[in-house]
């Protein structure tokens, strides 16, 4: 099996997926940080309908209240509908639906275009 074999769902020309988004969630945290919104990576907070479980989002902060989810993804190759990707973003929402209220909940998507669509304006149009 070749290299591009084993890879196939990896980023052309990132290290790893995993590094992209660490990338990612940092330049996040850089944006925040210049708007003077400190975060912090790996912030936990109990989530849960009746019974609370700890969650691990990107980024959060208690003051102010600000829990924060990054997604780096960009269109398939194919052009394939991303169900995948999608479906990340559905777990997201519940995720966010399911956190402390005080919290102002924010999807920090990349903005990667095809035919002039974002993947952030497909998912609220689907």
């Amino acid at each position: 099996m070749s290299k591009d074999a084993e890879n196939n769902f990896q980023r052309v020309g990132a290290i790893s997926n995993t590094h992209v988004g660490r990338e990612f969630e940092e330049a996040a945290r850089l944006f925040f940080a210049q708007t003077g919104i400190a975060l912090q990576s790996g912030f936990d907070v109990p989530v849960g309908f009746r019974l609370k479980k700890s969650h691990e989002f990107d980024l959060g902060s208690e003051d102010p209240p600000v829990l924060v989810e990054c997604k780096s993804y960009t269109w398939t190759s194919g052009g394939n509908s991303p169900s995948a990707k999608i479906r990340g973003l559905n777990e997201v929402m519940l995720l966010f639906s399911v956190a402390p209220v005080r919290y102002r909940k924010i999807l920090f998507v990349l903005k990667h275009l095809r035919r002039n669509v974002s993947l952030a304006s497909h998912y609220i149009k689907a």
